[in-house]
């Protein structure tokens, strides 16, 4: 099969790409801004006698602690961050589609990895996930999994009997169920578990191109690629298990796309495929329900129902065999909220989280994202208009995306359930929200990779971050 060739060059600016260095600096200062003030707002609020109190944070708003440090994946990183800046533009113009994909993933995994091994490889990896809150503490109670489901309920509140701690309790049973079958097949403890996290996770940006390909067209993804790569995020992909829940819906998305788009060689399959993520994607978290909208506005954009009725049927695969094996969605979620409320949800202000939450996310996708999303914003309405209208661009088709994931993070945000945290527990958005990149003009593109490395850089050998 002969491979396919990159794009030629276009004729004339793209729509959404037109100077605009200006505006795109203040909207990353203004960025800079709403950090620094969640930072000092956050220390004023918490610690007004110099200890900490209501955020229940070390170093607000991230949950981290100042510690500053160096690490074996230090050189690594840098090296990663260096390459990624010096070829990365280029080589996403010039690889074949199937190359670039490999590339794309490869030097995510990369990049995930030398930042997670910055903290080493105890602290940055085997630890994370069997911590006091972590799904590996309870991988034992699962020895019987149907008798567990059915008891699961009775021990989501802080004063039952054995109550599961912080992750179990706030999550469906799938994503705890990943673990305890990754330990039946031979695969148990910290490492793997990291391992398994941060492999899968890597994945994502490969499904991100795949889904900008079909829903607006191969040189947005293109474009798209290094700030997919380079992102702030893979701290945080490194090693929690959010960077896995990332993985899964940037998959249920790009087959979906692919579905919708007719541009799957079995269409019919991609639609299911992505029906059981996205059943699975609501058995991993429940706030990841929201992924519904992202996924509405995929038939949207490509103006096409015909995957629904097996994406529905694919979708109620994973939640019905949980409940037939006894699991009580309705009466968990419920009880979650109890749970929540009961411990540090229950004392973190909203009034600050509302809008620090969003400070966090900055931190998360960059500053070049924020760029990129302020000029998602500014073409938000004709773009919009035009796919009304059946006329959309390619730009209008990723602007749409981009919003789509935007708007799903605002209600988790508007809905107080994720006050603090948020830095894992949106990667499934901010994987999204990073396409914005691909609006930015090619001749500042290096200087917005270099500003998403060295911010990710930062945080990483200055804080060391809980998840």
């Amino acid at each position: 099969m002969t491979p396919e060739a990159p794009p030629g060059p276009r004729s004339g600016p793209r729509p959404g790409t037109r100077s605009g260095t200006r505006p795109d600096l203040i909207a990353a200062g203004l960025g800079v801004v709403l950090v620094t003030a969640a930072v000092v707002i956050g220390t004023v609020i918490d610690r007004p006698n110099g200890t900490p109190g209501s955020l229940h944070l070390n170093w607000p708003p991230l949950y981290a602690r100042w510690s500053p440090h160096i690490g074996p994946g230090t050189p690594a990183a840098i090296a990663v961050a260096v390459a990624v800046i010096a070829y990365g533009p280029t080589l996403a113009v010039r690889l074949s589609w199937r190359a670039l994909l490999g590339a794309a993933t490869g030097a995510s995994m990369a990049w995930i990895w030398s930042l997670a091994l910055i903290d080493g490889w105890q602290d940055g990896i085997a630890k994370r996930l069997t911590t006091k809150h972590e799904y590996l503490r309870v991988i034992d109670r699962f020895e019987d999994i149907p008798a567990t489901l059915r008891d699961f309920t009775n021990h989501i509140l802080m004063g039952s009997p054995d109550n599961w701690p912080a992750h179990i309790a706030g999550h469906p049973p799938g994503a705890t169920l990943t673990f305890v079958y990754l330990d039946r097949i031979g695969l148990g403890g910290g490492a793997w578990a990291g391992v398994w996290c941060i492999t899968v996770g890597a994945t994502a940006v490969a499904a991100v191109l795949i889904a900008l390909r079909a829903l607006a067209d191969e040189e947005s993804a293109r474009r798209a690629a290094p700030f997919l790569v380079l992102a702030p995020a893979a701290i945080w992909i490194g090693a929690s298990a959010d960077g896995y829940f990332a993985a899964v819906t940037a998959w249920m998305v790009a087959l979906l796309a692919l579905a919708a788009t007719r541009k799957a060689r079995f269409p019919a399959v991609a639609a299911f495929g992505a029906g059981l993520l996205l059943g699975l994607t609501f058995s991993l978290s429940y706030g990841l329900t929201l992924f519904g909208l992202v996924a509405v506005a995929v038939l949207l954009i490509a103006r096409s129902a015909r995957p629904l009725p097996l994406l529905l049927a694919g979708a109620l695969v994973v939640p019905l065999a949980l409940t037939l094996a006894g699991f009580n969605y309705w009466e968990a979620y419920h009880l979650l909220v109890e749970r929540y409320y009961q411990g540090a949800g229950g004392n973190r202000p909203y009034g600050y989280f509302v809008w620090a939450n969003l400070a966090v996310t900055v931190l998360v996708v960059g500053l070049a994202t924020v760029a990129g999303l302020r000029r998602t914003l500014g073409a938000a309405p004709g773009a919009l208009r035009r796919l009304r209208t059946g006329e959309s661009t390619a730009t209008d088709r990723l602007v749409a995306l981009v919003l789509a994931a935007l708007l799903a993070l605002v209600v988790a945000d508007l809905s107080g359930m994720s006050k603090a945290e948020t830095e894992r527990i949106w990667l499934p958005f901010v994987t999204f929200l990073m396409a914005a990149g691909a609006l930015l003009p090619p001749a500042a593109r290096r200087s917005w990779l270099t500003a998403q490395a060295v911010l990710a850089l930062t945080i990483n050998h200055l804080l060391f971050t809980g998840w």
